[in-house]
C-alpha cells in the first residue's frame, strides 16, 4: 500500500511539474502566451477553470476593460480571477483565434486579436481582444487586456480579419 502511495506522489508531482515547464516555455513567446491564455479559458462542461495557471499569464497589477462606444468597465487581476469563477463557465465556453496583428518593441508589444466565442447556450460573437504586454524575467507578461464585442452598427474591419 505504501508503495502505490509512494507512487502517486511521484506521478502527481511529476504531472505537476511537466504543466509549469510547458507553461513556462509558452510564456517565452507572444503567441504562446496568448495562446495559453485561450487554452485556459476554453473549458469543457463540468471543468473549472485553473485560475493559478491563467493568474501566473499576468502581471500581478494587469487590469482588465471590456468597452464598447457607450461605456467601460475595467476589473482587477483579483476581480477578473473571482468572475471566472462563476457558475456561467462551468457550463462551458469556447474562444478561439480568428486573426492576429502583433507590434513588437523593446520589451514592449500590443496585440489585436480577434475571436470568436461561443457559450454553452450557444450563443456565438466576435470580438476584438487588445492586449499589452511586457517582456523582463525571461518572459512575457500581459499587463493590460481590453476587449469589446462586435455589434451590428460596427463591423470588424478587413485588417483584422473582418468581413
Amino acid at each position: 500500500m505504501k508503495y502505490i502511495l509512494f507512487i502517486a506522489i511521484i506521478l502527481t508531482t511529476s504531472m505537476s511539474s511537466l504543466a509549469q515547464e510547458k507553461t513556462a516555455v509558452k510564456v517565452k513567446s507572444i503567441n504562446g502566451i496568448i495562446d495559453e491564455l485561450l487554452n485556459q479559458i476554453t473549458i469543457e462542461k463540468g471543468e473549472k477553470m485553473d485560475t493559478t495557471a491563467i493568474r501566473n499569464l499576468f502581471h500581478p497589477s494587469a487590469i482588465f476593460t471590456v468597452a464598447d462606444s457607450t461605456n467601460a468597465e475595467t476589473v482587477s487581476l483579483d476581480e477578473f480571477l473571482a468572475l471566472l469563477k462563476d457558475p456561467y463557465y462551468e457550463e462551458g465556453y469556447r474562444e478561439q483565434e480568428i486573426h492576429k496583428v502583433v507590434d513588437e518593441y523593446n520589451g514592449i508589444a500590443q496585440v489585436f486579436q480577434t475571436f470568436y466565442g461561443k457559450d454553452s447556450e450557444g450563443v456565438e460573437e466576435k470580438g476584438i481582444n487588445s492586449y499589452q504586454l511586457t517582456y523582463y524575467g525571461d518572459r512575457w507578461w500581459i499587463v493590460s487586456l481590453l476587449w469589446t464585442i462586435e455589434s451590428k452598427s460596427v463591423g470588424i474591419p478587413v485588417k483584422y480579419g473582418g468581413e
